[in-house]
């Protein structure tokens, strides 16, 4: 488990000196592929654990006008606002995710949030996915598949323990080795979408 506290000050410090070396600093193949097969522009789209936020610049600058962005941390928000200046402010949330009130999202996007997250969080941010999104609303994204670290960012892990995660709450629609990863991410990531599941007591 984590030797540090991952909060606010953890990630601040993480931007400020630049130690972000998940930043693939643009877009990655997998995500510009799939957005560019959305048709619906007014679909509301979240990027949770944000960072600098390229996926929600290329959303914006396609004509998306309902992308929302969360982080816990001030400076990425800051870049993203330096980079694409039009950018509704209002859709950027300075926020604990798990605190996220803004809700009823059709699509929210998985890049490097899980991985950044502590392991015993896990099953509390399946659930936090389900409550934002709307009826039949999905998540799309990549995870890790490899163990990578145990006591800092970021966490691997493998496809038996990301779908006994979701199964309960959401229906799997796709989950499989990702064919269009970034160099360095080459066969070591899932592409994946699960759709939220209507649970009926």
């Amino acid at each position: 488990m984590p030797k540090e506290s991952l909060d606010k000050d953890y990630w601040e410090n993480k931007y400020k000196n630049l130690d972000t070396g998940w930043d693939a600093k643009a877009i990655t193949t997998p995500l510009k592929t799939y957005f560019d097969q959305l048709e619906d522009k007014n679909l509301k789209i979240l990027i949770p654990g944000a960072g600098n936020s390229y996926e929600a610049q290329y959303l914006h600058e396609q004509g998306f006008k309902n992308v929302y962005v969360v982080d816990i941390a001030q400076q990425p928000l800051d870049n993203l606002l330096q980079r694409c200046p039009s950018f509704p402010k209002k859709h950027m949330i300075k926020s604990d995710f798990f605190e996220l009130k803004e809700s009823n999202f059709d699509l929210i996007i998985e890049q490097t949030f899980f991985c950044a997250l502590d392991p015993l969080l896990r099953k509390r941010y399946i659930v936090k996915l389900n409550n934002l999104l709307k009826e039949k609303g999905k998540v799309v994204g990549l995870l890790f598949d490899l163990p990578l670290n145990t006591d800092h960012p970021p966490f691997g892990g493998d496809k038996t323990e990301y779908l006994t995660l979701f199964n309960p709450l959401f229906q799997i629609k796709v989950f499989e080795k990702c064919y269009n990863s970034i160099p360095p991410r080459q066969d070591n990531e899932f592409f994946f979408i699960v759709q939220k599941e209507l649970i009926i007591f």
